[in-house]
């Protein structure tokens, strides 16, 4: 690492607001700390030789001029965002006895940078001749392709035991299967493997004394260990995935964002997903993070249902190759939903009829009915809400929608077939911000427009009214007042 030393920031000295020892601070990480001349190219060229063959990290630290040349802006923070002007370039040309002319460039300079551009091409050729298929086969992902004969197995085992479990544990039996038919994945957690359910049975650590692992102990740092995913990854080959509460993307969300802008793939387990999660209170349960997450551009957010779901999210994951992914998984068991596994991945449509009773019904029931459209653990509770309506004779259907933005890119034809004519209710246990398109003016919304409680979960959905009870009240209430 070359850190500019330049003792500038935008408003002026750093010693405003800057008193750290940055070579205390790295030589106490168990760094090598070099520090030269970063005017002077015999020394940073004799640091970076000594780097190159050293056991440990290492930082330069380079010591410079900010404006170096310019006799009157040199070291002041006014060369920092702003341009000398024409006075003063000639008085740096002067200064540093430069006498070409402005964009020439000098034919030693052009000599010199052309020969180091042929260096790295024949360097380039030779790396690309080597005869190495496993490696190309690593860097091309090729065990990918073994993932949709194990998904489809696990969701067919699924729909046989009928898992009445948490969705961070079908994630966790997801990659008992993943893992060793995908050589490719490397997984960590920030020092919460047993909550997120991250590491398998077959999996051993990277220690610093040995790389063969592929599982890293990132500790409680969500942020290093995100930035780091995004390093495998650009590095090429790795499919790098890790574990956090979701809450704490917050933590996470400025490498988020750059795996999204940068385009690189990344999957985040991000478990204890709502105010399911109970009497951990409002500092851990997620209220805002769903509306949050789903506005960065090209992050795909999943929050999946029950186990089969959590397969299907998984695979859409791992297939996202430009783009980083959170999987929003419960803390609290979830009963399976799916009736029917297929071969179709129904969680890349984004949403899909779950539930549908017959329509019109008898007695009260009404031709255009309702739609129950949820995500996550919320869906279970639509579908009770589905079956306790279907005995008052009102005709509704569940949506279930794990990923709203894969939903929003289906053609208009399928989103107006999936969500129908009638008083569209969304059930999420977070915050309304980005329903209103799909609710439409007439739609209801029950979710939480405020933090969290401490209770257990039971209690906490009650307080917020996510219930049966208190659901199909505000139904009929609403189909009364039409």
């Amino acid at each position: 690492v070359l850190y500019d030393s330049n003792d500038i920031q935008i408003d002026g000295p750093t010693s405003l607001s800057f008193s750290e020892n940055t070579e205390a601070r790295f030589l106490a990480y168990g760094w090598n700390v070099d520090t030269v001349d970063g005017h002077d190219p015999a020394q940073i060229h004799t640091a970076l030789a000594m780097a190159q063959n050293a056991d440990r990290p290492t930082m330069i630290i380079c010591r410079t001029q900010i404006g170096y040349g310019s006799p009157g802006k040199a070291k002041t923070h006014h060369v920092h965002g702003s341009p000398l002007g024409a006075i003063e370039v000639e008085a740096t040309r002067k200064y540093l006895e430069w006498t070409h002319l402005p964009f020439e460039i000098h034919e030693e300079i052009l000599t010199a940078w052309r020969m180091i551009g042929q260096k790295g091409a024949s360097l380039s050729a030779a790396w690309a001749k080597r005869d190495s298929a496993e490696l190309t086969a690593f860097l091309e992902n090729k065990d990918v392709a073994k993932m949709e004969f194990s998904i489809q197995n696990l969701k067919q085992e699924f729909l046989t035991k009928k898992p009445n479990q948490a969705t961070r544990k079908s994630s966790g039996d997801v990659l008992e299967k993943l893992v060793p038919a995908i050589e490719n994945l490397i997984g960590g957690s920030a020092d919460l493997t047993p909550s997120n359910n991250t590491r398998t049975t077959t999996m051993t650590d990277v220690t610093a004394a040995n790389f063969s692992g592929r599982y890293i102990r990132y500790g409680v740092r969500e942020f290093g260990m995100a930035c780091i995913m995004n390093g495998l990854g650009l590095y090429g080959g790795f499919i790098a995935y890790s574990g956090t509460f979701l809450q704490f993307s917050d933590y996470a969300r400025p490498a988020l964002r750059l795996a999204a802008l940068m385009k690189q793939r990344a999957i985040h387990v991000m478990t204890h997903d709502s105010i399911g999660l109970g009497e951990d209170g409002p500092t851990h349960q997620p209220v805002e993070h769903f509306a949050a997450l789903r506005a960065i551009p090209n992050l795909q957010f999943l929050r999946p249902c029950d186990a089969i779901e959590t397969a299907e999210c998984w695979q859409l994951a791992v297939a996202q190759k430009h783009g980083p992914t959170v999987l929003a998984l419960s803390r609290q068991n979830l009963p399976l939903l799916r009736m029917e596994s297929g071969e179709k991945n129904l969680c890349a449509l984004g949403g899909y009829v779950l539930r549908s009773s017959p329509s019109p019904l008898a007695g009260e029931g009404r031709g255009e009915g309702v739609v129950l459209i949820a995500t996550g653990s919320e869906v279970a509770l639509a579908v009770a809400v589905h079956e306790a309506l279907l005995e008052k004779n009102i005709t509704s259907q569940v949506v279930s929608m794990p990923s709203r933005e894969l939903f929003m890119a289906q053609p208009f034809a399928y989103r107006t077939a999936v969500l129908g004519s009638g008083r569209r209710i969304v059930i999420e246990a977070g915050i309304r911000q980005g329903w209103e398109g799909i609710m439409g003016e007439n739609g209801l919304f029950f979710g939480v427009e405020t933090f969290g409680e401490s209770a257990p979960y039971q209690e906490v959905y009650a307080h917020f009214g996510l219930t049966v009870e208190n659901i199909v009240a505000e139904i009929k209430r609403n189909l009364n007042d039409k």
